[in-house]
């Protein structure tokens, strides 16, 4: 299919076409002329009132529940989750049924999502189980496609596996995320220390059970020399940790959540508010808007965790953390997050999480593949049961209006366009 996107603003700093508003036609998945007033009957038109393009998004870190729990999401559901929220790819934690922690797990996912629209790049569980307690074969794996290693929602709280873990990926240039949580102080628990948890009288996460378990992996990951992506962090002192470190090899994340909302939405017992990282303090989430607007976090994720009705409606304490976040990533943090430019936002979702894994970076470009992501900042929509694509609905957007959609994406001959 042949596509004409019309009058599209260009948002891709670096290039020389960023902030320009051109046409694009895309031929057999190819970019194949980029210009003024273009013309093809034959193409699938493209246009909306301030239609935006930039290089597909990609998502690090989301959560599937296949293999094992299909219930809560498919590769299949998955994608058309991802695609309708602008992404063109994905890396795709391990923690599923079995984990992915052999090379023969890391064969499944690729081989499972070739059809599919987006890319699909698994992450490999760094110890066996995702337990904590044993490395897995990462150069197996690594040669059979693992993009980088991770105990995804799962904390490494042993120094030696996790040194162990950064030393082996030294030899192929390799990445380690882990995400700072230190459970003993807290950290499993899904609200924030502070004026809500006191008030409702709960158990609550602190910001120490964060940052000095960030602390310690910076410190190990500087020791091995290694390269580091320190995982949705939500704490101001966090931020100011990260904003000190000067070590190229040592990156940052935050999820979406965490620049949109606060504990204050957990006064009313919201369990689809209920995440991991909790939803702390609105000082907490100025400080993240900070961060990644001075570029001292460089990604963006969806947090993008499945899970059935029957582990949400339960009374706030036993429910468990999570929400769906692919669909609602972008437009979000556009509607909520007001102090972020759409330049800091693009570029944190779709340059730098491949930068940071080692990928090529695709180009707007006359001869390129196409893989672009299509979207009207300006353009209100609204998060329903009918629209969500995923087979949950832990959400804590549905029934929300928002400001910026995204359009569709362009993955080379594969293609996704919402018409809603």
């Amino acid at each position: 299919m042949n596509v004409l996107i019309k009058q599209a603003k260009i948002i891709f700093p670096k290039s020389e076409l960023h902030d320009q508003t051109k046409d694009v036609l895309i031929k057999n998945g190819v970019i194949e002329k980029i210009g003024n007033n273009i013309k093809d009957e034959k193409a699938k038109l493209i246009k909306s009132k301030n239609l935006h393009v930039s290089i597909g998004w990609m998502d690090i870190g989301s959560n599937c529940g296949e293999p094992g729990f299909e219930h809560r999401e498919t590769l299949e559901s998955l994608n058309d989750c991802a695609a309708s929220g602008g992404y063109t790819a994905i890396a795709l934690f391990p923690n599923s049924d079995p984990i992915v922690d052999s090379k023969s797990s890391v064969q499944y996912i690729l081989n499972a999502t070739t059809d599919l629209t987006i890319d699909f790049y698994p992450i490999g569980a760094l110890s066996k189980k995702c337990k904590g307690e044993e490395i897995t074969e990462m150069m197996d794996m690594a040669q059979n496609g693992a993009i980088a290693f991770s105990d995804g929602q799962n904390s490494i709280l042993s120094n030696g596996v996790l040194l162990r873990g950064l030393e082996y990926v030294k030899s192929i240039n390799g990445l380690i995320i882990n995400r700072p949580q230190d459970k003993s102080l807290g950290g499993d628990k899904d609200i924030h220390e502070g004026t809500i948890s006191t008030s409702l009288g709960l158990k609550a996460n602190p910001n120490i059970s964060e940052f000095l378990c960030l602390e310690r992996d910076i410190r190990l990951a500087q020791y091995a020399e290694s390269k580091l992506l320190v995982h949705q962090i939500s704490c101001k002192e966090s931020v100011d940790t990260i904003s000190e470190i000067k070590d190229k090899n040592i990156y940052a994340s935050v999820a979406y959540l965490n620049l949109c909302k606060t504990e204050d939405s957990l006064a009313t017992f919201d369990v689809n508010s209920k995440v991991n990282p909790p939803l702390r303090s609105e000082e907490d989430r100025q400080a993240l808007i900070k961060g990644v607007t001075k570029g001292h976090i460089e990604v963006i994720t969806s947090n993008h965790v499945p899970l059935e009705k029957e582990l949400k409606k339960k009374e706030f304490v036993y429910a468990d953390g999570g929400a769906i976040g692919l669909q609602t990533c972008f437009s979000g943090v556009n509607t909520f997050a007001d102090k972020l430019s759409l330049k800091k936002t693009v570029t944190a979702l779709s340059i730098n999480p491949r930068k940071i894994l080692g990928l090529e970076i695709p180009e707007i470009k006359e001869g390129e593949q196409a893989n672009l992501t299509l979207f009207d900042p300006e353009e209100n929509w609204t998060f329903t049961k009918a629209v969500n694509k995923s087979k949950s609905e832990n959400s804590p957007f549905l029934e929300t209006e928002f400001t910026g959609k995204v359009i569709g994406v362009i993955n080379g001959k594969k293609s996704h366009f919402n018409n809603y």
